[in-house]
């Protein structure tokens, strides 16, 4: 399939490729995904995805972890990683005549590492320390303990990083057997964009990942139950008080998707957003306050974080339920619908001058079989959308009596 340069094949047993080529450009982003993420784990080995995802780059057949730091970096380039709660994902920015060297790399990482045990003892205590990092950031903390209370005991609730108890009872074998199940073919995708040619990409994935197994081990990932309205505070010894609202939306293949964009563009998503103007700018409450949404396969999550002093929060709570009231009652007005608009499309068009930027929709459109949209179409979605839309979406997501609502800080 070929479009605008955009395209895409499938090798054997399911290997998802992807390009879009963007000859104005001297660079080259190009990584791999992986269908394995945390909920995908099983609560007693909560965060053995983050945990592999670290490991890999200990060493793998061909490379030690030194001349893996070192083989992308003395070309200018970089590589990095990351953990979600759907995917890993492995990636890497190139000048173009580099991107052999950089795809090569990773399907060393991922295909052949060596997950020693000797390198899990070290690894466990960075991430050890990488959950603690959490744990000393309250405005990082109370986005884990509101997942943990809106989602309950689905998998979506579960903790990316794992706790201290999971994450010190894993062992190599354990890391061996998770590889071995999902790093495969099925579950794999090679994407690039930048001054990339389709064919010979192709071709380079199809050689290099030819030794890949051919069966993934399927996890099945139930569709999550709708969370009960609560509100949980969480006392601790901090400056500010953190509070996270949110409710449950619907997933990333869903239309209305656009709507809520525009929704909680308008809502909180900048300095002349409804809560930046009333929480901020008029009352003074908080430095940072600002909307939120995230869409998963199954289901998704829209909200607000506001951090503030203690003694102010049960004030700036009442604040932010008073936007949502407003919202649900009065919708957008036509001008502010258009205003949102410009907004969404301005900041889209210009993310996606980006090569890295274009690689992660890329993965978005395989991650969740979608159909690939040019600027255009994307940009004719959002026109599309009316104020009836967001008036209804106002209505079901802004009802302040669906919140889940969490509070982080002094009692």
């Amino acid at each position: 399939m070929h479009i605008d340069g955009y395209a895409r094949a499938e090798l054997a047993d399911g290997l998802i490729v992807l390009t879009e080529e963007m000859p104005e450009v001297r660079s080259a982003s190009v990584g791999v995904w992986l269908r394995f993420g945390s909920v995908h784990e099983d609560p007693t080995e909560m965060g053995v995805s983050h945990l592999l995802e670290h490991m890999v780059f200990k060493g793998t057949r061909r490379r030690s972890a030194r001349e893996i730091a070192l083989v992308l970096e003395r070309l200018g380039g970089s590589l990095d990683a990351y953990t979600t709660r759907e995917h890993t994902s492995f990636q890497a920015r190139v000048l173009d005549a580099h991107l052999d060297t950089a795809l090569e790399v990773l399907a060393d990482l991922v295909l052949q590492p060596l997950l020693r045990d000797e390198d899990l003892e070290l690894e466990r205590e960075v991430v050890l320390e990488e959950i603690a990092t959490v744990e000393d950031t309250p405005d990082d903390l109370v986005f884990d303990l509101h997942s943990a209370a809106l989602w309950g005991d689905h998998p979506y609730g579960y903790n990316i990083l794992g706790t201290r108890e999971t994450v010190a009872r894993l062992t190599a074998d354990d890391l061996r057997r998770v590889h071995a199940a999902a790093y495969a073919r099925p579950n794999l995708i090679v994407a690039a964009a930048g001054n990339v040619r389709h064919g010979p990409f192709l071709e380079r994935v199809a050689a290099l990942w030819s030794e890949a197994a051919a069966r993934a081990g399927a996890v099945a990932v139930p569709a999550p139950s709708e969370a009960a309205p609560c509100e949980v505070r969480v006392a601790r010894s901090t400056a500010q008080a953190h509070l996270v609202f949110g409710t449950q939306t619907f997933g990333h293949g869903d239309p209305r998707r656009y709507a809520l964009i525009l929704l909680s563009t308008a809502l909180g998503g900048g300095m002349s957003s409804r809560l930046f103007q009333r929480v901020r700018e008029e009352l003074g409450l908080a430095y940072s306050v600002y909307s939120y949404q995230t869409f998963y396969r199954h289901g998704g999550v829209a909200g607000v974080y506001v951090g503030t002093r203690p003694e102010w929060a049960e004030r700036a709570a009442d604040v932010v339920r008073e936007e949502y009231q407003r919202l649900v009652r009065d919708g957008l007005g036509a001008g502010e619908l258009e205003d949102v608009k410009g907004q969404v499309k301005g900041q889209m068009v210009l993310s996606l001058e980006s090569t890295s930027a274009r690689l992660h929709r890329l993965a978005g459109v395989a991650l969740y079989d979608e159909p690939y949209l040019t600027v255009d179409e994307l940009i004719a979605r959002i026109d599309a959308v009316t104020q009836r839309d967001v008036s209804a979406l106002a209505a079901e997501i802004l009802d302040p009596e669906r919140q889940v609502v969490l509070r982080l800080g002094p009692e």
